[in-house]
C-alpha cells in the first residue's frame, strides 16, 4: 500500500502542519532570481568586501536541500539546482518571528525543495555562502533520500528509479547531460554539411534494414498487425529516390532480442544516406565528425576506457579477411574454405552451424578473434555478400560489399555502405534471405517488394551509414553499461517483491 511506511507517513503529517499554518508545501509562485552556479560566479569578489559580506546585494536561489546542520539559534544548510551546491546560514533572528523554532527547524528537512533568499558572505572556514533572510517551502519530499555519504549505489535500484539515481549521483547527471550534447552536436553537424532531417514511420508493415528480430504490435483501426522499426534504412533510401539528396534521421530503434553491457530492446541511432557518394566518402566524414565532436565537447583525442586507452588519433582502415590473417591470427590457408572453417572454430569450441554460407563462417571468425583486439578506431571493410544483403557488391571482387563496420574498444559503434541500387540484384538478395528464413533464420530479412518497386524507378549512386548513440556515449563517459548511458532502461519486472523494512526503504 502506498505510503505505509511510518517515516513517510511522518514528513506527510508535516506538510499538513505546514498547511494548516498557512505555509504551502507545495508552492508555485517561485522567485527565483539566479542559479546556483551564477550566484557563486556573480559573487566571487566578496573576499575583497569589508567583512567579507555585501548586505546590500540580494539574491533568491532554489534547490533541494542536500545537506543540514543545526546549532541551536542557526543552523546550516546546503542547496542543490541542476547547476551547483550552495551552502546557506539560517539564523532564528534573521527570519519572521517564530519561523525558525516552530516551522524551519521542526519541518524543512534533507529532500526538500526551498526557496532562499538572502545576501552573499564568507563564512570562517572561507566558503562563499547566502545568509538567509527568508526561507520558503515549494516542495515537501516526503520519501527520504537514501544516506548522503554512501547514496544509490546499488546498480539494480539506479536503473529502476534513475530519479534517486540523479538526485544523489552527480556522474550520473554528468553523464546524461553529455549525452544530450552529443545528440545536439551530432544533429547540428550534419545540418552544417546540408544534410536535410526527416523523420520516417516507427510502426513497418515489414521489418527490414537489418537483421534482427522484431517487437510485432497491432494496428486496431487497419486490422493488421505492423512492427516497429528494426531501422529506418529503407524508408531513408526512398527517399534518395524521391530526389532528396543527404537526410539523416536520429531516432530510436527496436529489436527484439536479448539484453546484455551493450544490448537494449530499444537504441538510438543516427542513419544518414548522402547521394553521389560512396563508403570511402563515409570513411571520411566519420573521422570528421569524431574530430567535431571532439573539438566541441572538449575532449582529450586520447580517452580511458576502463583499462584500455583509446587514441582517437589513429584511425585505422583494414579488409575483413586481412584481418582474420594479421590480427586473428587465423591461418591464411583456411579462411576461404568452408569445411576448414567450421573444424577451425568446432575445435576452438565455437558453437558453429555446417549449413553456413563461407561468407557467414568468415563473419564468425571475425567475431570470434578479431573483434575484441580492435582498440582504436578501425574501419573493418569488404565484408562478404552474404552477411550484407542490402549493400552494393564490389566492382572488383563480386564476392565482398562496399561496406565498412567501425570498431572501437572492441565494439562496432558504426555500419557503412555504399548502397544497392540495381532492383534486380537486390530483389535476388532478397529472396535469399526470404529462404534463410524459411529455413529458421527469424532475423532474416522479408521480401520488400515496394521497396524494390521504388529501386526501378532509379536511386541515384549513394552512402549510408548508422552510428549507435548509445554506444558512443558510453565511449566518451567511459561507462561500460548501455544501461548507464539510457535514462530508463528496460528491466525485468519486480515479481512478489517482498516487504521491506523501514530502514531499508531508505534505499
Amino acid at each position: 500500500m502506498a505510503f505505509e511506511n511510518k517515516l513517510i507517513q511522518q514528513r506527510i503529517e508535516k506538510a499538513k502542519i505546514l498547511k494548516d499554518a498557512g505555509y504551502n508545501p507545495y508552492a508555485n509562485d517561485n522567485a527565483r532570481s539566479t542559479t546556483i552556479k551564477k550566484y557563486l560566479y556573480v559573487n566571487s569578489d566578496i573576499e575583497e568586501k569589508e567583512n567579507k559580506r555585501d548586505e546590500k546585494r540580494h539574491y533568491c536561489v532554489s534547490g533541494r536541500i542536500k545537506f543540514f546542520r543545526m546549532m541551536g539559534k542557526a543552523s546550516f544548510i546546503k542547496i542543490e539546482d541542476e547547476s551547483g551546491m550552495l551552502q546557506i546560514y539560517v539564523a532564528r533572528d534573521n527570519l519572521a518571528e517564530g519561523f525558525y523554532n516552530d516551522f524551519f527547524k521542526k519541518h524543512f528537512e534533507v529532500g526538500d525543495i526551498v526557496e532562499v533568499g538572502g545576501f552573499p558572505f564568507i563564512t570562517g572556514q572561507g566558503e562563499l555562502s547566502l545568509h538567509a533572510t527568508e526561507v520558503k517551502m515549494l516542495t515537501k519530499a516526503i520519501s527520504p533520500l537514501p544516506e548522503k555519504f554512501h547514496g544509490v549505489t546499488d546498480k539494480e535500484i539506479r536503473y529502476r528509479k534513475r530519479y534517486l539515481d540523479l538526485i544523489m549521483n552527480n556522474d550520473a547527471r554528468k553523464t546524461f547531460t553529455i549525452r544530450s550534447r552529443v545528440i545536439s552536436l551530432t544533429r547540428h553537424f550534419f545540418e552544417n554539411k546540408g544534410f536535410l532531417e526527416v523523420e520516417t514511420p516507427m510502426m513497418h508493415p515489414i521489418p527490414g534494414g537489418a537483421n534482427a528480430k522484431p517487437f510485432v504490435t497491432h494496428h486496431n483501426a487497419l486490422g493488421i498487425d505492423r512492427y516497429l522499426r528494426i531501422a529506418p534504412e529503407l524508408y531513408l533510401k526512398r527517399l534518395i529516390v524521391g530526389g532528396f539528396e543527404a537526410v539523416f534521421e536520429i531516432n530510436r530503434n527496436f529489436r527484439n532480442e536479448g539484453m546484455d553491457a551493450t544490448h537494449n530492446p530499444e537504441f538510438t541511432s543516427i542513419e544518414f544516406y548522402w547521394a553521389y557518394k560512396n563508403y570511402k566518402d563515409l570513411i571520411e566524414i566519420t573521422k570528421e565528425y569524431f574530430r567535431y565532436l571532439f573539438e566541441h565537447l572538449s575532449l582529450p583525442t586520447i580517452l580511458p576506457y576502463g583499462d584500455l586507452e583509446i587514441n582517437f588519433d589513429k584511425f585505422s582502415e583494414i579488409p575483413l579477411l586481412e584481418s582474420l590473417v594479421t590480427i586473428g591470427e587465423v591461418p591464411p590457408e583456411i579462411i576461404k574454405d568452408k569445411k576448414s572453417i567450421v573444424e577451425y572454430l568446432s575445435a576452438r569450441n565455437f558453437p558453429v552451424k555446417a549449413e553456413m554460407t563461407l561468407g557467414q563462417l568468415q563473419g564468425e571468425l571475425f567475431d570470434a578473434f578479431v573483434e575484441k583486439k580492435l582498440i582504436n578506431p578501425t574501419f573493418i571493410t569488404e565484408y562478404p555478400v552474404e552477411i550484407s544483403p542490402l549493400a552494393r557488391r564490389s566492382d572488383k571482387n563480386l564476392d565482398v560489399t562496399e561496406r565498412f563496420e567501425l570498431f572501437i574498444a572492441g565494439r562496432e559503434i558504426s555500419n557503412a555502405f555504399s548502397e544497392l541500387n540495381d532492383p534486380v540484384d537486390q530483389y535476388e538478395r532478397f529472396k535469399a534471405q526470404v529462404e534463410n528464413k524459411d529455413a529458421g533464420d527469424d532475423e532474416a530479412h522479408e521480401m520488400d517488394e515496394d521497396f524494390i518497386e521504388a529501386l526501378s524507378y532509379g536511386m541515384a549512386p549513394c552512402a549510408g551509414q548508422g552510428i549507435g548513440m548509445d554506444r558512443l556515449v558510453m565511449l566518451l563517459t567511459n561507462e561500460h553499461s548501455i544501461r548507464d548511458v539510457l535514462l530508463f532502461p528496460a528491466m525485468k519486472p519486480i515479481i512478489n517483491e517482498e516487504k521491506v523494512s523501514d530502514e531499508d526503504a531508505l534505499i
